[in-house]
């Protein structure tokens, strides 16, 4: 049963989908010259590479049984497809965004709007709809934020992370249209005929996005202090406790605990007098 996975073939969201389907074990055979088709390590499974914008269309169609793409080209499409998994990366939101020096400061203002400019033509119109706001919409397909500057436009609505770009071209957000992630999406039909399939490649990645920022670590303590142990270290659900042979009095203990939380941890089973502390890097978390 043959599973067709479509991914951007280049932008922000390119690298990292191709990063987790290697962590989550699909990997791509040859990935060098980013070809449209690429196999992979199952022989059940192969990646198409495409544009962002039109995986949607495509995984809709059935050109691709599922893919990874923003939630914001999904809706924009308006695609009717399974949205199957938020992969927790690549945030950003539409907004509608004015220049600085200009009147429009609120939503309130944007009455008096009368050209938007935007590569989300469909998602802008729609909110400005709801709004009862009779505007024109201007769809462009690059640069958006210079058409308030060359007068095509009195406000845009764009794409924006971190605000650095709107700033640097004298932008105030107004308002946000749509917050967005990187979603695994599915063909709905595909969904029901390959659903086993589908559902264990959608396990792996999520194992993969569920290990982000985790680390496994384990040590040997006396059985004495294991409730000393389990306030310095509870992890997902608590530590692990195995016997260590030959030994009664020593047990050893191992959790999951966030990378961030490494540190503070260690120091802490060293004052309880843990011993042959190890911390590990976790590939998958599978629940």
């Amino acid at each position: 049963m043959s599973i067709r996975i479509a991914i951007p073939s280049k932008g922000r969201i390119s690298e990292p989908a191709v990063e987790l389907l290697e962590k989550a074990g699909i990997g791509l055979i040859d990935n060098s010259n980013r070809k449209l088709f690429s196999h992979t390590f199952d022989p059940e499974i192969s990646v198409m590479f495409t544009r962002a914008a039109d995986i949607p269309e495509y995984v809709e169609d059935g050109a691709a049984d599922i893919g990874i793409t923003g939630l914001d080209l999904v809706k924009e499409k308006k695609a009717n497809v399974e949205l199957l998994e938020d992969l927790n990366f690549g945030y950003t939101k539409l907004v509608v965004a004015a220049p600085e020096a200009s009147e429009y400061k609120t939503v309130e203002d944007l009455k008096k709007v009368k050209t938007v400019a935007t590569e989300f033509p469909e998602l802008t119109k729609e909110y400005f709809s709801k709004k009862n706001m009779d505007v024109k919409i201007l769809s462009l397909t690059g640069a958006t934020e210079v058409a308030p500057l060359i007068g095509v436009a009195d406000v845009i609505s764009d794409l924006t992370s971190t605000g650095t770009t709107l700033k640097m071209n004298h932008l105030r957000e107004i308002d946000t249209i749509l917050e967005s992630t990187i979603m695994l999406i599915a063909n709905k039909d595909s969904y029901k005929t390959k659903k086993e399939k589908i559902e264990s490649i959608q396990t792996g990645i999520v194992g993969v996005i569920q290990a982000e920022g985790k680390k496994l670590i384990m040590a040997n303590v006396k059985k004495e202090d294991l409730l000393n142990v389990k306030e310095a270290m509870p992890g997902m659900s608590g530590p692990t406790v195995s016997e260590v042979y030959g030994n009664d009095e020593i047990v050893a203990v191992h959790s999951v605990i966030s990378e961030k939380e490494v540190f503070e941890t260690i120091n802490k089973l060293r004052k309880i007098g843990a011993k042959d502390l190890l911390v590990l890097p976790i590939e998958r978390i599978l629940e």
